[in-house]
């Protein structure tokens, strides 16, 4: 038998779909078998392979095993010459396998072997090809002068940035993206060590096959897409920990003890740098505007009083006391940033609307305080009222001049629907323009003929051939390429003549109801689905937690009278000072193994199971009603919920 591929996969059932379309249609002339290894997935993908790839050897494991376990459960029963370790969210090109066997037959000291790797936005992946992380190599990555001088000899080795990528070239390190190992040489090197979860096998791996005399080759002579390349969030405290912690391992296994420890500091540096950069970047993302709005609407406050000082009151000296400026102000503004923030001023897409609303009920919310305060502490009316049309000024017209300077027009960071083209026709064409239209995400422009000659029809703006100039002339923000209608070939080529700055690419699976781009493994935004209320959404967690902290209130003013209701007294007083302190919520996901697949929240007191008296749900209902609490959430549901089981509120 030529090849054995082997994919581990969990939960990307969209994109191994499309892989394992790829994979065969590249492999049909190839004496071949693949294994799909599942480490316990919950999205269907078992189901899915079962259903419609028959002859795929199929292994669901019940717990997950990690990357390397669940790879040499296949390997150790894979019968080919050559064994191709592929990452469930790569398409291949329709001769990329019989090119990458080929190849490796005609190099009989080739170990291992890497291909060109593009992102879903057809750019090339630096980690296609990789240099061994020594200690100075790790330096240079850790501290950014591999990025800084990545054609360097001395400075860009982790990602061999000194390489022509359009040239075959002898390696360090192979991707376990896409690592097509020989058979003979696993034998001898032994397969993936296990002591790495996920990350850094593949750079033990292609170690050691160097170490055993043979050579790892990166080979441009075909491409596949690796959409992961772009989606990781390698920004991510949880990335950094994973990946260093497997580059330690590395280290203490192969280096000598002194370098050993030596990449064991930098490598702990490094950690406490990325970590600290992370939650710098974090937070300043999450304070910019609040704290941009303070600013603005202080300096204006100002302004606005010393003008009404001097016009008004004829004042040449100050009129309003000290405490106005250090103290009056600053509480109207924290009332209008609060009322921004509730009223959804500060999620995204920014809706303007969503700020007037905010200032608007903030300028109530002071007038009535304000009509309630003692006299010496009143003011003036006019002030709460020049400053509310201010402060409504500056933080629109703030938004404006940042999307401006950022190149993004005038739409204040308003999502503007993208305006879409399809390459293809047919049948599969009218499917992908029905679901853009039902999802309501998206403009359809029209269609981009794959025939040399444009098709008729008021749809149809050019050929294929032309799609440089219908993207330019017609504004197109995205290109939909149909894949039923396409070849993988075709598809990755144009992709890669194309990267035209600021047109995404996506691919568009035969009879799926997903359209698959590149940081849809992520964000299920990138989708075009139909749109649901899912629980991620900032207004929906925001409302969340204004119902935690609501139903807490209203239980503490009224606690006698619930300490009599509820039969565990102790633990409804916990559970209140629980939920006002942010550790829990009222409502919350019941407990499981399958809780990660879903948008992360607050453990919650009770669960959407909760309150089925004398019925103990099977999990799989359980696992159904997490679910359509994540992807429809309501807080009246929360409400209907706490009402119903209210005798367990005080449960552990």
């Amino acid at each position: 038998m030529d090849l054995s591929v082997v994919i581990v996969n969990y939960n990307v059932k969209f994109f191994l779909e499309q892989c394992l379309k790829s994979v065969f249609t590249s492999g049909k002339d190839l004496d071949m078998e693949v294994f799909v290894v599942d480490n316990n997935s919950v999205d269907g993908s078992v189901e899915m392979v079962a259903d419609k790839f028959p002859d795929v050897q199929l292994m669901a494991n019940e717990h997950n095993l990690g990357f390397s376990k669940a790879n040499n459960q296949a390997i150790k029963k894979a019968r080919g010459r050559y064994v191709l370790l592929l990452n469930p969210d790569t398409v291949l090109e329709d001769d990329t396998l019989p090119k990458v066997v080929g190849f490796m037959d005609a190099h009989p000291d080739g170990g291992g072997l890497g291909v060109k790797m593009l992102d879903g936005q057809g750019n090339f992946l630096p980690e296609s090809k990789r240099g061994l992380p020594t200690p100075g190599v790790a330096f240079c990555k850790v501290f950014g002068l591999s990025a800084l001088f990545p054609k360097s000899r001395t400075f860009g080795r982790y990602h061999l940035g000194f390489l022509d990528k359009e040239e075959t070239h002898r390696v360090d390190v192979l991707s376990g993206a896409f690592m097509l190992l020989r058979r003979e040489v696993l034998d001898k090197t032994g397969l993936l060590d296990e002591d790495f979860f996920m990350y850094g096998e593949d750079i033990d791996l292609s170690y050691r096959i160097t170490e055993a005399g043979y050579s790892n080759y990166y080979f441009p002579g075909t491409r596949i897409i690796h959409y992961k390349g772009e989606s990781t969030k390698k920004s991510s405290i949880n990335y950094v920990l994973v990946f260093y912690n497997a580059m330690i391992i590395f280290a203490r296994k192969h280096f000598s003890r002194k370098n050993a420890r030596l990449f064991s500091l930098l490598i702990n540096l490094a950690v406490y740098f990325r970590a600290s950069l992370a939650i710098a970047g974090r937070f300043v993302r999450r304070v910019f505007w609040p704290v941009l709005d303070a600013v603005l609407l202080y300096a204006g406050f100002y302004f606005i009083k010393d003008y009404w000082e001097h016009q008004f009151f004829m004042a040449e000296t100050t009129y309003y006391p000290p405490l106005f400026m250090s103290a009056v102000v600053p509480a109207y503004i924290l009332i209008w940033l609060v009322s921004v923030y509730f009223s959804g001023g500060y999620d995204k897409p920014v809706k303007s609307f969503r700020i007037v609303r905010g200032i608007g009920l903030g300028t109530v919310a002071i007038l009535v305080i304000y009509a309630l305060l003692p006299l010496e502490l009143r003011f003036s009316r006019a002030l709460i009222l020049l400053g509310s049309v201010w402060a409504l000024a500056a933080m629109l017209l703030s938004r404006v001049a940042i999307s401006l300077a950022r190149g993004k027009g005038w739409y204040m960071g308003e999502k503007k629907q993208k305006r879409v083209l399809i390459a293809g026709e047919g049948e599969e064409a009218s499917r992908i323009i029905q679901l853009i239209r039902q999802s309501g995400n998206a403009s359809f422009v029209g269609l981009a003929s794959l025939k040399r000659q444009k098709s008729p029809g008021g749809e149809f703006l050019g050929t294929i051939a032309q799609i440089n100039e219908i993207i330019e002339i017609y504004a197109i923000d995205e290109v939909i390429f149909c894949a039923g209608e396409m070849s993988s070939q075709s598809i990755i080529d144009h992709m890669a003549n194309l990267n035209m700055q600021g047109v995404d690419f996506k691919i568009a699976p035969p009879e799926s109801l997903f359209i698959i781009g590149s940081n849809s493994i992520d964000t299920f935004e990138d989708l075009f689905a139909v749109n649901i209320n899912a629980i991620s959404k900032p207004a929906n967690r925001r409302n969340k937690r204004v119902f935690d902290l609501l139903m807490s209130v209203l239980l503490l003013l009224s606690l006698p009278v619930h300490l009599l209701l509820v039969p565990n007294r102790s633990g409804l007083v916990r559970n209140i000072l629980s939920v006002m302190a942010g550790c829990k919520s009222w409502v919350g996901y019941h407990p499981g193994p399958t809780t990660g697949s879903f948008p992360r929240i607050r453990e919650g007191v009770l669960y959407p199971g909760t309150g089925f008296k004398n019925r103990e749900l099977h999990p799989d209902t359980l696992h159904n009603l997490n679910g359509l609490y994540a992807k429809d959430y309501k807080m009246e549901n929360d409400l209907r919920l706490f009402l119903k089981a209210y005798k367990m509120l005080g449960r552990r």
